[in-house]
């Protein structure tokens, strides 16, 4: 199938636009322990194309017939975005992504090939023209095949640039569109970069018809840092995975770059098509994919990344938000700022939370409930909800209760689960219920509504390990809404449903401390 007369060229009207090259399903499933079926890179293809990424690199086709297979369906499946194939520069690697992407609304063929003096003799035994040659063969044969063609000079950063101007020339002639000057093993510095980037924007020959793009490795923590210094040289691609995933310390974070290019637009002068609000979800999306968690310090999209415990931090927040935020949670996706309670906060952010939990203390009972706060701090990691309530209250804090779990049975069936609880309650009762729900954390949770005789509503449930190992604990945080407001519970245990179970009961504890005289539950005591 030739496609020479679908050449797509750089457009002076795009010089303020940065394209966006998500190898997420491609260099990023490659690191170990981000593996994803088939099902699943089609799931992550069509959230990265809702998310507005202009280039999916859905894979390589010739790594396997699975890896074939998904290529083909993102091909087939998606409608904006352009779907790209890695190939070697190889006769049979460029076929066989041409046929994986046959069907695609806009294809691209991304055909690699390394450069560097180390890499041209320890792992290709191959000449200067060697290299050359084969570089040109390839962009001409995949032009046949595919919409366009992007041309990589593997290990890029560590090649002789005059030589490096001399194959993009050669590629640019052949018909590759873009030319990407990969930092394969993370080596260079963002000094470095943006002095090769103008380099080549001066000696590679048709340089004004075509893109630049960067692909940055993190081997020393400048993935996204050299990213920006190509983009302020004049790259007008860059190459990213979600969450920074990829081979060995993993790529360029995707989120990152963006929200770099748009809160500091004034600075770089240029804009991307993506959907900053989806961000969050598709990096969620991804650590339920892969079942590799995000790490709570990582940049934008980070369980801390607008998380505040320090006392002159939330004082600062309360008054203005940009005294310690420079974008807004909502602008990635995230519901609000949180103002974590722990042994650094401070009294406005106390009583801020309390007047969320409708409790208006004087100031007399302010003193009171700030010394107990901060006794209480010194013991936890996080003040929880149910904590604060119980202090205001004059509850002790640490104290469970009026409910208590007795005995937790869960089963799963096939399409569904069944769960039976054994409660005791302060007063001297028992209840045991049973329920039958989508999975055993339903099938739990409806149990324990059964049992108490509160019904909640669930609107938010995550769950994330606090420790490693075998016998690892894991911590389950309900948001459940009830007589028309949000109540949080959390729950720790080495067994999900357990901590889920724990969670749940703990909302349904605060509601019942919260009422004057307890309400005889309409359940039957078994």
């Amino acid at each position: 199938m030739n496609r020479d007369n679908d050449v797509a060229v750089a457009s002076p009207d795009d010089a303020d636009r940065v394209r966006i090259f998500d190898t997420t399903l491609r260099d990023g499933e490659q690191a170990p322990g981000f593996s994803m079926d088939r099902r699943a890179k089609l799931r992550m293809a069509q959230a990265l194309e809702a998310l507005g990424v202009d280039i999916l690199e859905a894979g390589f086709p010739q790594a396997s017939p699975d890896d074939f297979a998904a290529v083909a369906e993102i091909a087939r499946t998606l409608k904006s975005t352009t779907v790209c194939g890695l190939a070697r520069c190889q006769p049979g690697d460029i076929d066989t992504t041409g046929r994986a992407l046959e069907k695609a609304q806009r294809s691209r063929i991304h055909v690699f090939l390394s450069t560097s003096p180390l890499h041209r003799e320890h792992k290709l035994r191959m000449s200067r023209s060697q290299v050359l040659d084969a570089a040109v063969a390839a962009v001409e044969r995949a032009r046949q095949l595919c919409h366009e063609v992007e041309f990589s000079a593997e290990d890029a950063l560590r090649t002789e640039p005059d030589f490096l101007a001399e194959v993009f020339s050669a590629a640019v002639a052949a018909g590759a569109t873009t030319l990407n000057a990969p930092d394969t093993v993370g080596y260079t510095t963002p000094a470095e970069i943006a002095e090769l980037f103008g380099y080549l924007r001066q000696h590679v020959r048709g340089a004004d018809q075509v893109v630049f793009s960067s692909h940055c490795h993190d081997d020393l923590g400048m993935a996204v840092a050299n990213s920006m210094a190509a983009i302020g040289a004049g790259a007008r691609q860059v190459e990213c995975t979600i969450n920074g995933i990829g081979e060995r310390a993993g790529n360029a974070a995707l989120e990152e770059i963006v929200m770099a290019l748009k809160v500091r637009k004034p600075y770089f002068g240029v804009d991307t098509r993506i959907d900053t609000r989806k961000l969050y979800p598709t990096s969620r999306l991804l650590a339920q994919l892969t079942g590799q968690p995000v790490p709570r310090n990582k940049a934008i999209v980070g369980e801390n990344a607008f998380a505040h415990e320090s006392g002159i931090h939330q004082h600062g927040m309360l008054k203005h938000r940009g005294t310690y935020e420079i974008m807004r949670p909502q602008d990635v996706g995230i519901g609000e700022t949180r103002l974590v309670l722990g042994k650094h906060s401070g009294r406005a952010a106390l009583r801020q939370r309390l007047e969320s939990l409708g409790h208006t203390p004087d100031e007399a009972a302010m003193d009171a409930i700030f010394a107990r706060f901060k006794t209480l701090a010194d013991k936890k990691r996080e003040v929880h909800d149910e904590d604060l309530e119980a202090i205001a209250l004059g509850q002790d804090p640490e104290a469970t209760g009026p409910w208590n779990i007795v005995q937790l049975n869960s089963t799963t069936h096939l399409g569904s689960a069944s769960a039976s609880v054994k409660l005791a309650h302060d007063d001297g009762h028992e209840v045991s219920e049973a329920a039958i729900g989508d999975g055993p954390v339903d099938a739990v949770l409806r149990a324990i509504e059964r049992a108490t005789g509160h019904a909640v509503e669930l609107t938010d449930f995550s769950v994330r390990a606090v420790s490693e190992g075998g016998d690892a604990q894991g911590q389950a945080q309900l948001t459940a809404r009830h007589a028309d407001r949000a109540w949080r519970g959390h729950g720790i245990s080495t067994d999900i449903v357990e901590a889920t179970a724990l969670a749940a009961l703990a909302i349904v504890n605060r509601i019942e401390r919260q009422q004057p005289v307890r309400e005889p539950a309409a359940v039957a005591h078994l």
